[in-house]
């Protein structure tokens, strides 16, 4: 299946383990190098509308993916990497 990242965002990721709806997609991590994808990011939302600040972010690998399908991503969640500091270019507008 070839998927854009237009396609990708609007796919909700689910951890298979514990059912565990983690989000959508909001930005990728590239190697511009080998034009390899090395994992999807979910940035964390917004807590009491801003005022405590964010949620962690999850970084999720491409080896923790195990099904792409048309609405949902299924992951493993033994794989996630639970981030707090990720740079986001502008966190309201997804690939850009």
């Amino acid at each position: 299946m070839i998927c854009s990242l237009d396609e990708l965002k609007t796919k909700e990721v689910i951890d298979m383990k514990t059912g565990e709806r983690l989000g959508y997609i909001d930005d990728i991590r590239m190697d511009t190098e080998s034009s390899e994808v090395l994992s999807l990011l979910i940035y964390g939302g917004y807590r009491f509308f801003g005022l405590f600040g964010r949620e962690s972010d999850t970084e999720i690998p491409c080896s923790s993916i195990k099904v792409i399908g048309n609405d949902i991503i299924l992951v493993d969640g033994m794989g996630l990497t639970i981030c707090t500091n990720l740079k986001r270019k502008n966190p309201k507008k997804l690939f850009d």
